[in-house]
């Protein structure tokens, strides 16, 4: 009797509480399962926002290609269009955007956190670790980790708030900085400050959408007004594992972790030499660099360097780059930004786990090390499954691409690289692509943000535990 009488206020439970539980249960049981469907449950509603009248200028519904490919570059804060996005959106479209671009650059796991704290009330050890993922993805691969490369489980709720508190003041600082270059121009007060907020949020979240059918054409020669750009891509680039070190420690970078010196160090010399390249191999190009002066052009390519990080603003006409240019852009674009940023990509620490694998094998070392500290060899494993999956996408989106347009390879290959990184620029290739090119195009840039971690984390349904090991022999490689 006694049981019966504890048991039936759980059959009585309220509905609300049972979808709390219930919402509980499955974040817990598959935290990357859980967060991917959230970001599709975002797009799904963006996909019907976009299609209403009310969201396009000329009050008509958007057909369901462009909604969707919208909604889906929204989301995954890519910045590439099919429509003109300055012309076709209304005033309530362009808010749809603005909101979505800064829900979407939150990450993944972060938003699964932030969504499953207000629904159970109280950020929980679940929603800890679900959070702590998106800032350090191998505990999705392997579970919590005893490290100091990113956030410590602990400083999770902190790391929320950073998110939070950063996003606002650097969104707010840029806007700021960009206000009076508009009224110098002479854009009337009211557009010059809603436009400022929107370009903020487009650099800090790395989308890279314009709100003038003009695009940075009226500040193409504006240094002030680029560099408030740059620095808000680079900061939305780093990543927030990295402000928030900053944050707390930047008068002791000796204390920073293995993570943020990587990050930074690493983001660093691809920003350096993709500038010194573009100056290299564009310096001759009357299309691009080669009627500017010498000082010109120097800032011109380190701003392009910055922009093919993940940024998405071009002062430029992409295709009438070189060749050579181009390739040097896919692989910018391919690597991407710092890991739990804004950014796409593979992510900068990826190449130089790669990079301090092949230092270490060169040196005949059985571990690799990187400022004094050990780094695991199964962080090795993840990035190669991340640099795998990555070109395994890139590819199988290019070929189908190819055989839907017949386009030129390299304009092909730049665009699908663009998409599956998150970054926005674009030949002009994305935004003549039949339906059935939006709808692969779109699924590229979905799995390139929800990241390939937590795609592959996602797809397998436990870690199997092996009780024994099987002979050993070494295959020839190389």
């Amino acid at each position: 009797m006694a049981m019966r009488q504890l048991r039936a206020p759980l059959r009585l439970s309220s509905v609300p509480g049972r979808i709390r539980d219930g919402v509980d249960h499955f974040a817990g049981h598959s935290p990357s399962r859980f967060a991917i469907a959230i970001f599709t449950a975002l797009v799904m509603l963006f996909t019907l926002l976009f299609s209403l009248p009310i969201a396009a200028e000329n009050g008509q519904v958007t057909a369901l290609p462009d909604a969707l490919f919208t909604a889906v570059s929204v989301i995954c804060v890519t910045g590439l269009s099919t429509v003109n996005m300055a012309t076709h959106w209304s005033d309530f479209g362009d808010v749809l955007v603005f909101i979505g671009v800064n829900v979407g650059g939150i990450g993944v796991l972060t938003l699964a956190s932030i969504l499953g704290m207000v629904i159970s009330r109280r950020l929980g050890l679940r929603a800890k670790l679900l959070a702590a993922s998106d800032s350090n993805p191998s505990r999705i691969h392997v579970g919590p980790v005893n490290e100091g490369q990113t956030v410590r489980l602990g400083e999770v709720g902190n790391l929320l708030a950073t998110v939070a508190v950063s996003a606002l003041v650097i969104e707010a600082v840029v806007a700021l900085m960009l206000f009076p270059r508009m009224l110098a121009v002479g854009v009337q007060a009211g557009e010059a400050a809603w436009h400022s907020l929107y370009y903020a949020a487009m650099a800090f979240t790395n989308t890279g959408f314009n709100p003038n059918p003009e695009g940075l054409t009226p500040w193409a020669d504006d240094y002030f007004f680029l560099s408030a750009l740059m620095v808000g891509v680079i900061l939305g680039a780093i990543g927030f594992p990295v402000i928030y070190a900053l944050v707390r420690g930047w008068r002791r970078p000796r204390r920073w972790s293995v993570h943020v010196k990587l990050t930074l160090v690493t983001f660093g010399l691809l920003l350096a030499a993709g500038g010194l390249l573009y100056i290299l191999l564009e310096f001759d190009n009357p299309k691009t660099f080669g009627g500017h002066g010498a000082a010109e052009t120097i800032f011109q390519a380190f701003f392009l360097s910055a922009m093919t990080r993940s940024g998405g603003f071009a002062t430029i006409n992409i295709a009438d780059l070189h060749g050579s240019s181009l390739l040097v852009s896919d692989m910018l674009m391919f690597i991407g930004g710092g890991s739990a940023s804004t950014a796409g990509g593979i992510k900068v620490t990826t190449l130089a786990v790669l990079f301090l694998a092949a230092f270490a094998e060169a040196r005949g070392n059985e571990s690799m090390e990187a400022f004094g500290r050990r780094i695991p060899r199964d962080i090795l494993r993840l990035a190669v499954s991340v640099v795998l999956w990555g070109a395994t996408i890139v590819a199988v989106s290019s070929i189908a691409i190819l055989q839907i347009t017949k386009a030129p390879f390299d304009y092909v290959l730049f665009d699908v690289i663009s998409a599956f990184a998150t970054c926005g620029l674009s030949t002009g290739l994305t935004a003549d692509l039949p339906p059935e090119g939006v709808y692969i195009m779109a699924a590229t840039m979905f799995m390139g943000r929800i990241g390939t971690v937590t795609l592959a984390a996602a797809l397998a349904s436990s870690e199997r535990r092996q009780l024994f090991k099987r002979p050993e022999e070494r295959p020839i490689v190389g």
